[in-house]
């Protein structure tokens, strides 16, 4: 008699963690962002618009790259090791594009040390979200 076989290994579906990882990625980048507009006195109660651009293009960029990358594989958020390796393939790619977007589509321009800003925080916001997420599920397990 032949019967189906579950795996149990769901890493290609949207499940419950794949949410909870891109909204937290997604909020981790769109609050930078927006912690930077309001260190440069634009205030995104009353310019909604203004923020939305400025934070449109590191999200999409995020999870773009991000999907193409297979970071919200469970392997990737299993991992400590994997999910520092991964997020900083996946957000020096993401924040390329994100610049990329930001100027072509958008018409922004920034100083030359915004780059290495966007970069370098969005980096350490990432890693750290994603390595304490894997180190603490690798606890519960």
């Amino acid at each position: 008699m032949d019967s189906a076989v579950r795996t149990g290994d769901r890493s290609h579906a949207l499940d419950r963690e794949t949410l909870l990882l891109g909204a937290g990625d997604v909020g981790l980048v769109g609050g930078f962002v927006l912690v930077g507009q309001l260190s440069h006195d634009v205030n995104p109660i009353e310019q909604p618009l203004t923020s939305l651009e400025a934070i449109a293009p590191f999200v999409i960029g995020w999870l773009v790259v991000a999907a193409i990358a297979g970071i919200y594989s469970r392997s990737v958020s299993a991992s400590v090791t994997r999910a520092a390796r991964m997020t900083t393939v996946a957000w020096l790619g993401a924040a390329n594009v994100g610049l990329l977007l930001r100027q072509s589509l958008f018409g922004d321009t920034a100083a030359w040390p915004f780059p290495l800003v966007i970069t370098g925080f969005g980096l350490l916001l990432l890693i750290g979200w994603r390595v304490g997420y894997a180190a603490l599920r690798g606890r519960a397990s």
